[in-house]
């Protein structure tokens, strides 16, 4: 039987009195512990569901499950909820408020109840885990766009949730802090926590992803493998998104005849040159 950490039923969002709708009948179950991304054009409705999925937005109608209960919109409710939701907005600026980075990543945790000695203890240990040690005296304004990253994902983990959400983590990064935000990522899921991460990258999500849902005006599209989703150029082309190098690269090998169609579709290029390299 799955274990079905998110489920939502039938949900429907509108920013404008019900004239048009972000959410459109958006129904989905996410497994736990899943690495899972979310794709689609800009404008699909993946950032709605996601402030919907942490208490910020609440649906209009529809049902929204975690850990097997309905959403309760009180405010004993919605801090049980953000402590179990957490979210990394795309942009750090709309996240970072305190002053220092120890007392940015030390807000959540004092929020949710925790003590002053616990919640040390909590930020200590997510400093050192994600190795912000160096700036962790700093004032958030004066990191850079991929330090305040780093401490947006500190500010969630440290209340210790069973999913974090993460909106276009690598937008606007340098390459070294792409990797190093990926390395976290990755650190996650090997803590059991549900990763659920909106991309537009495909050839990322195609090595990275479990699970990959598709999202077009405001319902899900398509939810499946992510060798399923994006080898489907039809939904693909719906969604605005291209299929990735490696499988496009792929398909036009068979096709010639250069590589079996009974070889498994490869999820990375480095996958592709070792089938290539073995002929």
């Amino acid at each position: 039987m799955k274990d079905i950490i998110i489920k939502a039923d039938d949900l429907y969002f509108s920013y404008d009195d019900e004239k048009s709708y972000s959410l459109n009948g958006m129904s989905l179950e996410i497994e736990r512990g899943k690495k899972v991304a979310f794709m689609g054009a800009n404008g699909a409705g993946k950032s709605t569901f996601f402030l919907c999925l942490n208490g910020i937005h609440r649906p209009t109608a529809g049902t929204l499950y975690v850990d097997g209960e309905a959403v309760d919109y009180s405010k004993k409710g919605l801090l049980n909820l953000r402590s179990k939701v957490g979210i990394v907005f795309q942009d750090p600026d709309n996240q970072l408020f305190s002053a220092s980075v120890f007392q940015e990543i030390s807000f959540g945790a004092l929020n949710i109840g925790m003590s002053e000695t616990d919640a040390k203890t909590a930020v200590e240990q997510v400093i050192d885990t994600l190795e912000i040690t160096p700036f962790m005296d700093k004032p958030t304004h004066s990191l850079s766009g991929g330090q305040k990253k780093q401490v947006s994902i500190a500010d969630v983990l440290v209340m210790n949730p069973e999913v974090i959400i993460l909106d276009e983590p690598a937008s606007s990064l340098d390459p070294k802090h792409t990797v190093i935000v990926n390395k976290i990522v990755d650190m996650l899921v090997d803590q059991g926590i549900t990763v659920l991460m909106s991309t537009h990258n495909v050839d990322y999500a195609l090595e990275w992803a479990e699970e990959i849902i598709l999202i077009h005006d405001g319902k899900t599209l398509m939810q499946g493998s992510p060798v399923e989703v994006l080898s489907n150029g039809q939904v693909l082309e719906k969604t605005n998104l291209k299929k990735p190098a490696a499988i496009e690269l792929f398909e036009s090998l068979v096709s010639k005849g250069v590589l079996s169609a009974d070889l498994p579709v490869p999820k990375s290029l480095k996958e592709l040159e070792t089938y290539i390299a073995s002929l």
